[in-house]
């Protein structure tokens, strides 16, 4: 079943400077309560197709067509969902999605300011939220990630990346500067 979904992934390895040291720490799908709508409509329309044959003349046609719109559309917001990713690496946050049109935003891990976690009811219920980062640049294309599973141990590994490039960081400038001899 793996091969047979392969080209629907959006393969977000070809997106990072491995030649620079960077390595994925975390890949996250969206959680499955965000297909579920999608799934009601899908069998939705698979059941008024089944139907349809019952009838016919005009009210036929009006069951087939409307489920061939639900079942396209269901199948596309399905599809959508599963080539939703939001990465994090020991660099950057990114994500990339689309279906027909990839859309990628990136982040470097030094612009994130503040990073707000909604967890509505259901997602306290179902096990998933929704990121808010603040950056430095109010407009970016990486504000609000949705559909979070295990979103607080998704924001301490942020945390702890976060943490550990700050460290890496002084700790290269001061051996550096060390080096200089200043």
């Amino acid at each position: 079943m793996a091969g047979a979904l392969d080209w629907l992934d959006p393969h977000v390895e070809k997106y990072i400077l491995a030649e620079d040291g960077e390595e994925i720490r975390d890949q996250v799908r969206r959680h499955w309560m965000a297909s579920a709508f999608p799934a009601l409509r899908l069998a939705l329309g698979l059941w008024l197709f089944s139907t349809a044959w019952l009838y016919t003349s005009l009210l036929f046609w009006i069951l087939l067509g409307g489920a061939l719109v639900l079942i396209a559309n269901a199948l596309w917001r399905i599809a959508d969902q599963y080539r939703d990713r939001f990465v994090v690496t020991n660099q950057k946050v990114y994500r990339v999605h689309g279906n027909v049109n990839q859309v990628r935003a990136s982040m470097p891990l030094t612009r994130i300011l503040d990073i707000t976690v909604d967890r509505p009811l259901a997602g306290r219920i179902f096990g998933y939220g929704h990121f808010v980062f603040e950056s430095a640049a109010q407009d970016q294309g990486l504000r609000d990630i949705r559909w979070v599973p295990d979103i607080d141990d998704r924001e301490r590994l942020i945390q702890r990346v976060i943490h550990e490039a700050g460290l890496g960081t002084h700790a290269r400038a001061r051996a550096s500067s060390e080096d200089d001899g200043t």
